[in-house]
């Protein structure tokens, strides 16, 4: 069985002041204007989830309110939990979410300082391993992410840096992968021309392109670096069909054609293996892609569009592009050049 997020609802979380969603798909789309919350309402879904699969996890006894206090804190890196709470307002932040016949819900004031008041949960807690993917690679900064977590245990880099990093650490498995990953895997390799791995022995990275030509990692680029990350994470079997993907603006550094074939590989993940998939985006490429993928079925591709003092527009792709910015400009810039050559 695959877990999947089915109904969410905010209230005072940050500068989403209302959002309700019952409609989630397989691959979801966030988009909207810098200051919509696209990235907080990423970040608040993770935060849940984890917290989820934390939980008894092993020899864990730690109670489900610790655990998310702690997760809140450090994936939204505040010195107490009451800043999470949107600053206009004059209730208390109200999170509602429920995953398949999991449900988590919590809500705390402005005066809360490191715990969660009250949490509710349905059930023990959640299998699998979810992820989420930064805008920002984490190659590069591998040594030093993990030196500002465990040894300085200091802000700078969020636990969706941190959590990434610890799953990178995990080896290839030398045991069969799920065909739908190593299919995924060979698309990665013609992608980034070669292949990135890991050296244990000095705790380095490099890329080796199909030229058995290595390159260290700070000498790679970023689009090579932060698609190899899926590539680790399909290889090391840290994934599986329990896990949901978050990836935030997840064209930064590829090129549109890259794009399109990451977004192949997610469609092929989420929907031949019922894997999760939430994405953020300002790009009209992640659109009209996503697009032509949910033509193919319906209920595929749902789109969120998040506005600034206005309900978020919420449709399933099958049915048509949605009006939103990122249209609007691509429109004028194309208006533009039409009167320009004219």
């Amino acid at each position: 069985m695959s877990y999947k997020i089915e109904d969410l609802q905010l209230k005072n979380f940050g500068m989403i002041e209302n959002f309700q969603c019952n409609q989630f798909s397989n691959i979801n789309l966030i988009i909207g204007e810098n200051g919509t919350g696209k990235t907080f309402l990423l970040k608040a879904l993770y935060s849940a989830v984890k917290s989820l699969e934390d939980y008894k996890r092993g020899d864990d006894i730690s109670p489900i309110n610790d655990i998310l206090s702690e997760k809140l804190r450090w994936t939204f890196q505040v010195d107490k939990l009451g800043d999470i709470v949107s600053r206009s307002a004059e209730e208390s932040l109200n999170f509602q979410m429920k995953l398949d016949k999991i449900a988590l819900n919590y809500q705390f004031s402005k005066s809360a300082a490191s715990k969660v008041g009250t949490v509710e949960s349905l059930k023990n807690g959640k299998e699998g391993n979810s992820i989420f993917i930064p805008a920002k690679e984490v190659l590069s900064l591998f040594s030093v992410i993990l030196k500002s977590r465990e040894i300085d245990k200091s802000f700078g880099f969020d636990d969706t840096y941190y959590d990434l990093v610890k799953a990178l650490r995990i080896s290839p498995s030398r045991g069969r992968n799920y065909a739908v990953f190593a299919d995924s895997r060979k698309v990665v390799g013609d992608v980034i021309d070669g292949k990135v791995e890991y050296d244990e022995n000095n705790g380095k990275w490099y890329y080796e392109n199909n030229k058995n030509q290595k390159f260290s990692i700070g000498a790679t680029s970023e689009g090579v670096k932060k698609i190899a990350i899926m590539d680790r994470l399909l290889a090391n079997g840290y994934l599986n069909t329990n896990s949901i993907i978050f990836i935030d603006e997840i064209e930064s550094a590829l090129h549109p054609k890259a794009v399109c074939q990451f977004l192949d590989m997610i469609d092929n993940i989420a929907n031949e293996m019922g894997i999760q998939v939430f994405i953020t985006s300002h790009s009209y490429f992640v659109i009209k892609k996503l697009f032509l993928i949910a033509l193919k079925k319906e209920n595929t591709v749902k789109c969120i569009s998040l506005n600034k003092g206005t309900k978020a527009q919420i449709c399933d792709l099958y049915d048509g592009m949605p009006n939103n910015s990122i249209i609007d400009t691509s429109i004028q810039l194309y208006e533009q050049e039409i009167e320009e050559v004219l």
